[in-house]
């Protein structure tokens, strides 16, 4: 497979979470060089081809709303990379130690209030990985406009589209060379870049490379997101219609039924019955036999891509091979970052909360414990991380197990830790049923005194939803201000104390 890229290391994230350009360039390349020593190291790729491999490996990257910035992090990107596959792997061919990169524009600074200004925000994300030819993404992937209120609709979808064609088939962006060659402010920012860049790699190096830097690294950017996020609630950081300029004509492109794409609840039991139609008509003895296999080849530590493979032609699920190899493996809990992030001493207010959750906490007898869960298969921790720390901070004591937890699990949590609240936050779309069942299961236990408060992308219809459920309160971007809604847990366990 020729044109395959077995890897693709994905710093898109890593932005997603709060990282500094200094932070998505040396984590990135960590993670590269983790990979890339690893197989060297192995032997299984002979030195004459080691080449080929470097340069079968890609990146997927973010960009965010500082322009120039984003612009010199991937010109420091490229020139990273190249200096790193030929010092440190002594790569020959110059067309293996390119950068080769996709990019999709920051998600994280999309609003909920004035969701139309993202618009421009996304063309301006757009135009920081394309204008530099020496350093322009191979794929460009955009959001819509309105991701920050819910599913967005094929319509939305197509106009992040049409910005991508006109950009390259209107405008005469391709005609001509790298426009910023020979700009000294572009390349002093740049150098600044790298050699930042650069110490923290060597700081990450000194602790044994990315594998064994893993909490130093999720530590940091979860201390990168409240930095930003102080920013944004003391204005320091101006967000345009998030905390100034805020006054606005109602939107005529968010107003009506329809505004927001709704997923027909039949579509999941549709796709059960293809599933079950699929296993149903694949031969089931080449799929045990191929299972088999796969849980042998990692049972006895033997290279998995040849079973895999196999696995696939039989018509084994995703889900089956999962689950073959976590049965031999066990099952990753990566850290959290929250009990080790730099507790915030001073500023954003933190104050008159504190004397409230010390007022509540002495009333209870011990300190308000809250349990902050991510239910389903959302990976987007960003949200709860800062909604634990911030609560952390404030003086309550957190109970946080990172994401993709089920109900189940969230609930015996709630039950064995005693909590006096819980809070849910889903960014998947699939606030209702996860919500729905946590609700119930709690009713079960007899955790009908514990608050329920949820946080994620919920369109007001579905908000109104969860109340009926039982949720005490619900959250969405707009609500950027930490401490009011760590005010807010406090006056629901309050109440739930009078009524007790």
């Amino acid at each position: 497979m020729p044109k395959w890229n077995p890897t693709n290391v994905c710093s898109y994230h890593l932005q997603e979470a709060g990282a500094t350009p200094v932070q998505e360039l040396s984590y990135a390349l960590a993670t590269a060089l983790a990979v890339l020593d690893t197989v060297k190291a192995s032997g299984e790729v002979p030195e004459e081809d080691f080449g080929k491999v470097v340069g079968r490996v890609s990146f997927f990257v973010n960009a965010g709303m500082r322009f120039i910035t984003e612009i010199c992090k991937m010109r420091a990107f490229v020139e990273l990379w190249e200096d790193i596959t030929r010092e440190r792997y002594a790569v020959k061919e110059a067309k293996n130690r390119m950068f080769r990169y996709g990019v999709q524009v920051n998600s994280l600074g999309l609003t909920e209030p004035q969701p139309e200004n993202n618009v421009y925000r996304i063309l301006i994300e757009a135009l920081a990985v394309t204008l530099s030819k020496n350093a322009r993404a191979r794929a460009v992937q955009l959001p819509a406009w309105n991701e920050a209120l819910g599913l967005p609709r094929p319509w939305d979808q197509q106009w992040s589209l049409r910005m991508q064609q006109i950009l390259a088939y209107e405008t005469d962006l391709l005609d001509y060379g790298d426009i910023f060659d020979g700009s000294a402010e572009i390349q002093r920012k740049v150098d600044q870049l790298k050699a930042q860049a650069k110490d923290e790699l060597a700081t990450i190096e000194r602790m044994g490379g990315a594998i064994a830097a893993i909490d130093y690294m999720k530590r940091r950017l979860v201390e990168s997101n409240s930095a930003r996020l102080r920013q944004i609630e003391t204005g320091d950081m101006v967000v345009v219609g998030v905390n100034r300029w805020t006054e606005t004509e109602p939107s005529p492109l968010t107003a009506g039924e329809g505004a927001i794409m709704v997923v027909d609840p039949a579509v999941e039991a549709e796709q059960v019955e293809r599933l079950k139609a699929w296993r149903a008509a694949r031969n089931a003895k080449a799929v045990e036999k191929a299972l088999a296999d796969l849980e042998s080849a990692a049972k006895e530590g033997r290279n998995i891509m040849e079973s895999s493979i196999a696995c696939a032609k039989s018509g084994v699920t995703t889900g089956e091979w999962g689950t073959t190899l976590r049965r031999v493996f066990g099952e990753y809990r990566a850290p959290t970052g929250v009990a080790q992030a730099a507790p915030e001493r001073t500023g954003t207010g933190l104050d008159g909360v504190r004397a409230a959750v010390d007022a509540a906490s002495a009333k209870l007898g011990r300190r308000i414990k809250f349990l902050v869960g991510k239910p389903g298969l959302d990976g987007h921790s960003n949200g709860a991380e800062q909604i634990a720390v911030r609560a952390r901070d404030v003086g309550m004591e957190v109970v946080y197990e990172g994401i993709r937890l089920t109900p189940t699990q969230i609930v015996r949590a709630a039950v064995d830790e005693s909590v006096h609240v819980v809070g849910l936050s889903i960014l998947s779309g699939s606030h209702l049923p996860l919500v729905g069942e946590v609700m119930d299961r709690m009713r079960k236990e007899g955790l009908t005194d514990v608050p329920v408060v949820v946080g994620g992308i919920i369109p007001p219809e579905d908000a109104a939803k969860l109340k009926a459920f039982g949720v005490a309160a619900v959250y969405t971007p707009k609500d950027f201000q930490l401490n009011d809604i760590m005010a807010d847990i406090v006056r629901l366990v309050e109440g739930q104390e009078k009524a007790a």
